[in-house]
């Protein structure tokens, strides 16, 4: 076997998980360009967005692209430039790959909204691999005291929640309203009742309202299920347009709906007496900042996460994607390079 190659997944034909899945093949390990590292491969989680590339959701940006967007590796190596970290550390690499830095968004601290970024798994080669790239400028230092498999859900799944919370407005002490209660979400809930908030979880799946009780929601109910009060805030993790309406109708005067996912099944016509009125907004989430991710990890840092994960190997990731897409586990699946 060449040792400079590597065993990594590719998205071949993007389509039906069950029909189509990512395709096992070994590549060239990449060495990093100027301003970027190579790290090896820890762990790696398998976030809803690997199966919207895998699946064709998401317009194909990179043919037989590597997805993974949720790296825990040791840096091994450094491009010319890459000061801000060394070979040895443990890094996080996350969706966000890079941003101009010069566009209006950028500028006034929206890189987010960037129109020239760049994205982990999508745009560029990511995790399902035993060795990943990405810019020093764009890896995040990790907290001590988590497993490799538990900071690697942190990195978007844990990020993307956390700002989603913060996009639903929620005021001290509030009322949350949580839609689905996958890998996102189970963390999204422990940061808002960290900072005292009452969570009130809708969910399809037993085994997550199991979960969520277990962390300290008030309540779990099914998806489209009323809440037991009037909610201040709710955030919509699955991505299900129907349960736009009932997460809207839950919501108190003046309260906000954040949606929090990157695709979305087609909502249906909304009435506005019934979820508009009296101020009721709806507000989308798009990626994230560093500095979110930053703030985050700092709060993981300060405050330990229970990060439910279910681990695979990774030569068994198109089933950890098949059984994401059918709802067989709760919490967050993690890949493990070199576990069998």
């Amino acid at each position: 076997m060449n040792p400079a190659t590597m065993a990594a997944w590719q998205v071949v034909r993007p389509g039906p998980i069950d029909e189509s899945p990512p395709v096992r093949t070994r590549i060239p390990i990449p060495e990093p360009a100027a301003g970027e590292v190579l790290v090896r491969v820890l762990a790696c989680g398998v976030c809803r967005t690997d199966l919207h590339v895998a699946e064709g959701d998401l317009a194909v940006h990179r043919q037989r692209v590597v997805p993974g967007h949720e790296v825990v590796g040791e840096v091994v190596a450094v491009g010319a430039g890459a000061t801000a970290v060394a070979p040895g550390d443990r890094v996080g690499i996350a969706w966000l790959r890079s941003t101009c830095g010069v566009c209006a968004y950028c500028r006034r601290g929206a890189e987010n909204l960037c129109p020239n970024s760049r994205y982990t798994g999508w745009d560029a080669d990511g995790g399902y691999a035993e060795y990943a790239t990405a810019p020093a400028d764009y890896v995040y230092p990790l907290p001590s005291g988590y497993a490799d498999a538990e900071l690697a859900p942190l990195l978007c799944a844990g990020i993307i929640g956390y700002r989603a919370l913060r996009r639903a407005s929620l005021p001290p002490g509030g009322r949350l309203g949580i839609y689905g209660f996958g890998g996102s979400a189970h963390l999204a809930a422990q940061v808002a009742l960290a900072q005292g908030a009452e969570v009130h979880v809708m969910t399809r799946d037993a085994a997550a309202r199991e979960l969520a009780l277990a962390l300290g929601a008030a309540s779990a109910q099914g998806a489209a299920d009323p809440p037991p009060v009037p909610l201040d805030s709710a955030i919509l993790f699955a991505p299900v347009g129907d349960l736009v309406l009932p997460a809207l109708a839950g919501l108190d005067r003046g309260g906000v709906l954040s949606i929090a996912g990157i695709h979305l099944s087609d909502i249906p016509a909304l009435n506005y007496q019934r979820h508009l009125f009296q101020e009721r907004e709806i507000r989308s989430v798009t990626a994230n900042t560093r500095a979110d991710g930053r703030e985050f990890l700092e709060f993981c840092a300060q405050h330990r996460m229970q990060v439910r994960i279910n681990p695979y190997p990774l030569e068994s990731a198109d089933r950890a994607l098949a059984d994401l897409s059918h709802g067989r586990f709760a919490g967050a699946a993690v890949l493990l390079p070199g576990v069998r």
